[in-house]
């Protein structure tokens, strides 16, 4: 006997037909004697909807009542799902996330997760009674329900599954589990059958939509066994294991790219100490993050260019704040630039290899693309692109490292 946590992503709820089609699913596991606890994200679309009723009323709500809204799809989606499971025979009750409870902190609208007891939601799965729990949603010290950011059911599932110390933890989704790349844009892509957490968080933080990055932050941390899965094919998904449970490793594992970055240069700014901490002290005060920079020095030394990115959502509160801050940055101008991309490899075979950047560079310039900008990491090279270049990009790199289907 195995305990399972099923998670069903909005896609895989998408409509009656698709729930009741998932809660055979969960039927499956428990013929064979399993204990299951089911998470399910709200409808496909139904979260923009709600997110939509409360921005039209008014831009500047109170966050914990925005909260209660939109909380309210994934409520939706566990009583159907426990109704399509009594419907075929399986006892099941559905779970809000305040009846657990899910304890979280009091940050509105991006909660982070504090504390999560089970007492009684492990006595009942023991007693063979399926949990359908609402993701998305836990309760805050002040008794307010809070929610936890987009792609916060991810999260509820692998916070659950490691208080729960279940088996395994499935991740059912509108793709067969983790591809090479993304193969809408590259035919050749093929599906891992196993990735390491490291590669799995690099991919996801960096633009790979299969999993939201807190919640493998978490698997990795409490070594939550993670498989990405179908709802709609029986074939084997994408094993989320340690790597030391990798027989091989290979120097490239995935290739990712993201479309929501946007670039800022500030051309002859003062090369003087503090400069740094001027510029990206007032972002910070703004909530904006920054990511990829690079640095040119003028060849006196007394100016610099300071070119960086931003998320694209932003970008204009980026200009923004920088435009008002120019008397006293005195930087001569402000280039933005919405248009490019980053494209990043990833992999833990990286560490022991050298020239895997290289290959990049080579690849990227047989092809006449200019990179704009490059950050690394220990097992991830990022570089930034004009965006017109994307499909050609990715294209070119899984072919350079091996990485086509046969």
């Amino acid at each position: 006997m195995l305990r399972i946590l099923q998670k069903f992503g909005g896609t895989s709820v998408a409509d009656l037909d698709r729930i009741q089609a998932a809660a055979k699913r969960v039927k499956q596991e428990v013929d064979v004697g399993n204990e299951v606890a089911v998470v399910v994200s709200a409808m496909a679309g139904e979260t923009n909807r709600l997110v939509n009723n409360a921005t039209q009323i008014s831009s500047g709500y109170d966050t914990s009542e925005y909260d209660a809204v939109v909380a309210s799809g994934e409520q939706v989606t566990a009583g159907l799902m426990a109704i399509a499971l009594q419907h075929i025979g399986i006892d099941a009750r559905s779970w809000l996330g305040w009846q657990i409870p899910i304890l979280t902190d009091n940050i509105h609208g991006k909660a982070r997760i504090l504390e999560i007891n089970t007492e009684v939601l492990s006595k009942k799965l023991s007693e063979k009674q399926v949990a359908v729990i609402s993701g998305f949603q836990g309760i805050s010290s002040d008794d307010r329900i809070t929610t936890l950011g987009r792609g916060g059911s991810d999260t509820s599932a692998v916070a659950l599954a490691a208080a729960l110390d279940v088996d395994r933890c499935d991740i059912f989704t509108d793709v067969e589990g983790v591809f090479t790349s993304d193969p809408r844009i590259v035919g050749k892509a093929k599906k891992l059958e196993k990735i390491t957490y490291e590669e799995m968080l690099e991919l996801a933080s960096l633009g790979a939509k299969v999993l939201q990055t807190r919640s493998v932050e978490l698997a990795l941390k409490y070594q939550v066994p993670l498989q990405v899965r179908s709802s709609f094919s029986d074939a084997d998904g994408t094993l989320v294991v340690d790597e030391d449970k990798t027989v091989e490793q290979e120097l490239v594992r995935g290739i990712a790219h993201s479309n929501d970055d946007a670039k800022i240069t500030l051309i002859r700014v003062d090369d003087r100490p503090g400069i740094a901490a001027a510029i990206f002290g007032p972002l910070t005060d703004s909530n904006i993050n920054v990511d990829m920079i690079v640095q040119n020095v003028s060849e006196d030394g007394k100016a610099t260019d300071l070119t960086f990115t931003v998320s694209r959502s932003d970008f204009d509160r980026a200009l923004d704040v920088l435009g008002k801050s120019k008397e006293e940055l005195k930087f001569q101008r402000l280039i933005g630039d919405p248009d490019v991309t980053k494209i990043s490899i990833v992999g833990v075979g990286m560490r022991s290899h050298a020239g895997v950047a290289q290959k990049m560079f080579t690849a990227l310039a047989e092809r006449g693309i200019n990179i704009q900008v490059i950050s690394t990491s220990e097992i991830k090279v990022s570089v930034l692109i004009s965006s017109e270049y994307t499909e050609l990009a990715l294209r070119a790199l899984h072919t350079a490292y091996g990485l086509d289907a046969s």
